[in-house]
């Protein structure tokens, strides 16, 4: 990896940005679905600060519990305060502790990457709600923890409603979908929202982000069995349904649904399909119809034909070069390059790199609201 870190180095000459570093991560075994998102957040700006500040204050606290967080944080400092500026670190401790935490991800077997990010989030969630708790339960507690009324689903104790923190995991992933059903014999409508820290879309061949968008918020009719109780009529109703977005998040993650059931071969197979996700994003299916831009900083890839195998790369944006992590190694790729991971127009093509998980970034503070 010396080598190809020296060739990064003189691919970036004197516009390497100063104090970033860009290391590659070592695989052990299966793990590139571990590696690919790790990279992904750690060219997250916003997330990376606010781990590393936390890290720092927890470093000051003294010897805490060793957790998926304080592993996670560990290793981003470990790679923000290497002397060298690239070459390869062993993401070892995190993965030991996510294989001791999640029987999931103890087999040697092929891992998904979306349910690795998906775990995480929330089990880092939880983790700091835990200490939140934890400072609540000690007298003379200072000023109150925030609080916010849209929590994770998650946020039952014992039973029990509480109202949910809003920690810095949620200040930047969670945003708000509300769902909206009109009964179509007295007109009422009943909404209901709930949180996100992803959205998973359907996908179509030659189709785009925004496309598969519309059809995530298209209206779908529900009537013969699918009928909806309506509350105020007090039966069951013919109903119109939609789902829109109440409250877009400060880093859109996006997952395209690109592994499905086939009934007919009882089995899942992976759809190559060519879906275009643009470097700019407007998103326009919120409650407010503002449109909100998003840019993107980070593709996690599927490579492979199956959903059984394969491999994870990731594409990363920092300081307006994109960069190609796979596990131990880092290349400079071209913007252009992106759109090579769109997917295949026909069904059977040799190109099997394929985009899985966006990120995207929201540009302007207008919706940096926490």
């Amino acid at each position: 990896m010396g080598a190809a870190g020296s060739k990064l180095e003189k691919a970036l000459g004197d516009q390497f940005p100063e104090g970033e570093r860009y290391f590659g991560l070592e695989n052990f075994g299966n793990t590139c679905y571990c590696n690919s998102v790790l990279q992904a957040l750690y060219f997250c700006a916003p997330f990376r600060e606010q781990l590393l500040e936390y890290y720092a204050n927890s470093k000051n606290i003294g010897d805490a519990e060793e957790n998926l967080l304080t592993c996670l944080a560990d290793l981003f400092s470990q790679i923000s305060s290497q002397k060298k500026k690239t070459g390869v670190i062993a993401p070892k401790r995190f993965v030991q502790r996510l294989k001791k935490q999640n029987e999931l991800f103890r087999s040697y077997m092929h891992q998904d990457a979306h349910e690795f990010l998906n775990f995480l989030l929330n089990e880092l969630v939880d983790i700091l709600e835990k200490e939140a708790q934890a400072v609540k339960s000690e007298p003379e507690t200072s000023s109150p923890p925030e609080k916010t009324a849209n929590g994770p689903k998650h946020a039952q104790a014992n039973g029990v409603s509480k109202e949910p923190l809003v920690t810095w995991v949620h200040k930047n992933f969670q945003g708000i979908l509300t769902n909206e059903t009109r009964c179509l014999q007295c007109e009422t409508v009943t909404a209901r929202d709930e949180t996100f820290f992803d959205l998973s879309l359907d996908i179509e061949q030659n189709s785009s982000i925004t496309s598969c968008l519309k059809n995530f918020s298209s209206t779908e009719t529900l009537n013969a069995e699918d009928k909806f109780f309506c509350d105020k009529c007090c039966s069951l109703q013919e109903a119109q349904k939609r789902m829109k977005i109440k409250k877009p998040p400060h880093i859109l993650v996006i997952h395209l649904k690109r592994f499905k059931y086939i009934e007919q071969l009882g089995r899942y197979k992976k759809l190559s399909y060519r879906v275009v996700f643009p470097l700019e994003l407007k998103l326009s299916n919120t409650v407010e119809d503002a449109d909100i831009e998003y840019s993107l900083f980070a593709v996690v890839v599927h490579v492979g034909s199956g959903p059984n195998h394969g491999h994870y790369v990731s594409l990363v944006k920092s300081h307006n070069h994109w960069l190609f992590f796979d596990d131990e190694n880092v290349e400079m790729i071209d913007e252009s390059a992106v759109q090579t991971f769109f997917g295949s127009a026909q069904e059977y093509s040799s190109n099997t790199d394929h985009g899985y998980i966006l990120f995207y970034e929201s540009i302007g503070a207008s919706n940096n609201k926490s």
